[in-house]
């Protein structure tokens, strides 16, 4: 696996390298000893799976608050996700700013998204599916969200918004210095 490091701190994407032949390719997509000899925590407690029909579904931005904060290694298994971190970290160099990138099923791409980041995309492709590893398990009371166009961060998202949950559509302003992720 090749590590490259974004511009948001502690968050890496990470491309397969393939080993090619007649039948197609094999590649690793996880290794404990590569992360950990990053320093990146290497806990996987729930592995989850997204599915969505329609292209323009936009799903995030979301994290959990501490003490059950996730780390996700979040990789597009079918179709096209322009993929979005946002940096909450309040004592963080890159505090409020945004990263994104398009994964899609052929490059196999992964995002690497640390503790205090929210996490969202916008399906570029019909029947889009999204695999995560997950460090924490799932705990709703903990789950938390920034809306997607809060102007806090500007994201520049690349197609129009068509279907969003009403939760991730009502989410308040984000206000720095309110808590961190």
């Amino acid at each position: 696996m090749k590590f490259i490091e974004t511009p948001l701190q502690g968050a890496y994407v990470i491309d397969i390298e393939p080993a090619r032949d007649e039948r197609g390719f094999f590649a690793r997509t996880w290794s404990r000893a590569d992360f950990a000899a990053r320093g990146l925590d290497t806990t996987v407690e729930q592995c989850s799976v997204s599915f969505s029909a329609r292209r323009g579904t936009l799903r995030g931005l979301h994290y959990q608050t501490t003490p059950h904060a996730e780390v996700k290694l979040v990789r597009c298994t079918h179709g096209a996700v322009y993929d979005v971190i946002v940096d909450l970290r309040r004592h963080s160099p890159t505090f409020c700013r945004w990263f994104g990138i398009e994964l899609t099923a052929e490059t196999n791409r992964m995002l690497y998204v640390p503790k205090g980041m929210a996490h969202g995309f916008l399906t570029l492709t019909a029947d889009t599916s999204v695999h995560y590893q997950i460090s924490h398990a799932h705990v709703p009371e903990a789950a938390r969200g920034v809306r997607w166009n809060d102007p806090a961060f500007g994201i520049a998202w690349p197609e129009p918004v068509e279907v969003i949950a009403e939760r991730d559509r009502r989410y308040p302003d984000f206000i720095p210095g309110d808590g961190e992720a």
